[in-house]
């Protein structure tokens, strides 16, 4: 009720937020809570200006929303909040510390596929891809905007194919800077593949494309969920183009037939890992060139141990 009477006085509203962070940490509220952030979003676009309301906004919602996974909590967030988000964008383009946050936000309510279709059509992709070429240093930022890329490729909704094809040398440049953070690289990787999946790249992106793979593939071996992704991503481009079937065999940091194996030997309990090598595995067949080259490194080996391990698969 006060933040509805004394909506239009941000000092008011400042106050209401600052009172609800006390109550953040208080399992028996956080029922309650779900229930301001309309209110928390109509005070961040009332008084958009301030950016001290901003942050406490976005870092009071960033609470709620965390708790509200770590409990399974399904949150049905509106088109007012991904409109009020992209305000915050828009408004302070320059404030690295609040675009952090937002975009971290922006990254968990796009996994609904509700919210991913209100951010498609309020056109997003651009906004996102302007951030991360002001901030391609700040990991956080880098793997909050890739997530989102993410889930708007992979979303059913028609998203502009012209601006989903803008973000691949951004979300290439995000790769190639953090290589080795494998958080950041997973998150790349995943969107990379959904791009390649949507026919985003062109023939001229997918031998520079496969090898940013391999080496993202190279330097974090041992995540799976990364090794998947990156699997998948050079299977989708593989599938379209022989020269990045050849850059995957005779790159000059070593080929790929060895990455899959050593991945195979690290992951061989995952069945999500050892299935993207498989799928990996059908594209590099076609290629009369990799076949000589699998099976001069005796590849059908990885794959009769594969069959036995997995022979309801």
């Amino acid at each position: 009720e006060f933040m509805q009477t004394f909506w239009d006085i941000e000092e008011a509203q400042a106050k209401a937020i600052q009172h609800l962070v006390s109550f953040v940490r208080d399992k028996s509220a956080f029922p309650y809570l779900l229930t301001f952030t309309e209110f928390i979003t109509f005070a961040m676009k009332t008084h958009t200006d301030s950016l001290k309301l901003q942050v406490d906004g976005c870092s009071l919602l960033l609470e709620i929303l965390s708790q509200a996974l770590e409990q399974d909590v399904m949150t049905a967030l509106d088109e007012n909040v991904t409109s009020c988000l992209l305000d915050v964008v828009r408004k302070h383009s320059e404030n690295e510390e609040l675009l952090s946050l937002v975009c971290t936000l922006l990254m968990m309510i796009s996994a609904s596929e509700v919210a991913a279709e209100n951010l498609g059509k309020a056109g997003v992709i651009p906004d996102l891809l302007s951030i991360v070429r002001k901030f391609l240093h700040n990991e956080k930022i880098c793997l909050s905007c890739c997530g989102v890329l993410w889930s708007l490729a992979v979303s059913e909704n028609n998203v502009d194919q012209a601006l989903l094809k803008s973000a691949v040398p951004v979300t290439s440049a995000v790769l190639q800077e953090h290589l080795r953070n494998g958080a950041v690289t997973e998150s790349a990787c995943s969107a990379l593949w959904a791009l390649s999946l949507q026919g985003c790249l062109t023939e001229n992106e997918y031998e520079p494309t496969t090898a940013l793979l391999l080496d993202a593939f190279r330097m974090n071996p041992e995540r799976p969920v990364l090794v998947k992704n990156a699997c998948l991503a050079l299977a989708s481009l593989l599938r379209l183009s022989e020269t990045a079937a050849l850059r995957f065999i005779t790159d000059s940091k070593g080929s790929g037939i060895n990455l899959i194996k050593d991945a195979y030997h690290l992951h061989f309990d995952d069945p999500e890992v050892v299935e993207s090598i498989c799928v990996l595995t059908n594209e590099m067949v076609q290629y009369d060139d990799v076949v000589l080259d699998m099976v001069s490194q005796k590849m059908e080996e990885l794959l009769f141990e594969i069959k036995n391990c997995f022979p309801s698969s």
